[in-house]
């Protein structure tokens, strides 16, 4: 997945990042020193912590002014970073990735199955944590993990079909990526003890800003160069994944769209990536996805209108707005 956007504008401390870091990293020692290589490979490999970082954000609303997360929030959003990064080894088993984050993939590195293997140890780490915050973190990260796995499964079942609607692109977002942002959103405000009012308002903000993060994310796989996504540009239609801006582009009907749809159903050649690329550009698609995910950004900067003022509240919303004009600057390029 490509990086939606700089979290820079998220409440937190150059402190707060540093103990992120640390306990993702402690996180994943196992006793083998082969599997803490492993499972340890794509973390080395950096990553923007976005889903951590939520948690903490989300923990700060709780007060007027920025506060330092605790120990338990921190570890609440690693729980979900964790998750996150299981699910990359698992996503490039499925779709034969080489790379990822611009370093040689697990799976292409020590082959699928201990790729598979130190996903599954991340998963299983993830739930340990969880299970440490207690009973209601524990079962949030268990329906998120079903959730990102209906999600994965919908966009199987989905690929290479050029019929795929929206709807069914939504569905399948709703858990691969909407769902950890919520979550981490959640756990955040929960053990960050906000009320109950608070935790289900910035759920909903979670949730929102996750829809709109993988709408950006689809709309820069079709927009931004190889060295900006750290993976192949166009990967999507190469794996038969038809994202938002080309269903957008082939219901806009005309020459174009009959053109995009007689490259759908197959692997493309790298010409006919390219030319899709141009021509989702050319017919305003990725615009209109990106005003997709403005309106869903809206809704999440709505909900925390219930949360109250705060110092975290005000830069969540500026961050969430930020998401989209970066994904408008890169797709204008």
């Amino acid at each position: 997945m490509a990086t939606a956007g700089p979290l820079t504008s998220l409440p937190v401390t150059a402190d707060d990042l540093t103990r992120v870091e640390a306990a993702l990293r402690a996180a994943v020692e196992a006793d083998d020193p082969f599997l803490t290589e492993v499972v340890s490979h794509l973390l080395a490999a950096g990553g923007k912590r976005g889903r951590p970082l939520m948690a903490v954000a989300a923990a700060a609303c709780g007060t007027p002014s920025f506060t330092p997360a605790s120990e338990a929030v921190v570890m609440g959003g690693v729980s979900v970073e964790l998750v996150h990064l299981g699910s990359l080894y698992h996503d490039d088993v499925m779709d034969e990735a080489t790379t990822r984050r611009t370093v040689e993939s697990v799976n292409a590195r020590w082959g699928n199955l201990t790729a598979i293997l130190a996903g599954d140890f991340l998963l299983a780490r993830a739930s340990e944590i969880a299970a440490s915050l207690g009973t209601e973190v524990a079962a949030l990260l268990a329906r998120t993990i079903t959730r990102l796995c209906e999600g994965q499964v919908l966009e199987l079942q989905s690929t290479f079909d050029a019929g795929r609607t929206e709807a069914a692109y939504l569905r399948s977002i709703d858990g691969k990526t909407a769902a950890l942002f919520a979550t981490s959103a959640r756990i955040g405000a929960l053990v960050g003890g906000l009320d109950r009012d608070g935790v289900e308002a910035l759920t909903e903000f979670g949730h929102g800003y996750g829809l709109a993060f993988q709408i950006v994310d689809d709309v820069l796989d079709l927009s931004a160069t190889d060295e900006q996504l750290g993976k192949p540009a166009g990967h999507d239609l190469v794996e038969g994944v038809y994202t938002l801006p080309v269903l957008r582009c082939v219901a806009a009907g005309g020459e174009a769209a009959a053109t995009v749809v007689g490259v759908l159903g197959r692997v493309p050649t790298p010409d006919e990536v390219t030319t899709v690329r141009q021509l989702v550009r050319d017919t305003g698609s990725l615009d209109s996805a990106l005003d997709t995910a403005a309106a869903y950004v809206d809704g999440a900067c709505a909900a925390l209108d219930r949360v109250g003022p705060s110092e975290a509240v005000d830069a969540l919303a500026a961050h969430a707005r930020h998401l989209v004009d970066s994904g408008r600057s890169v797709a204008a390029t």
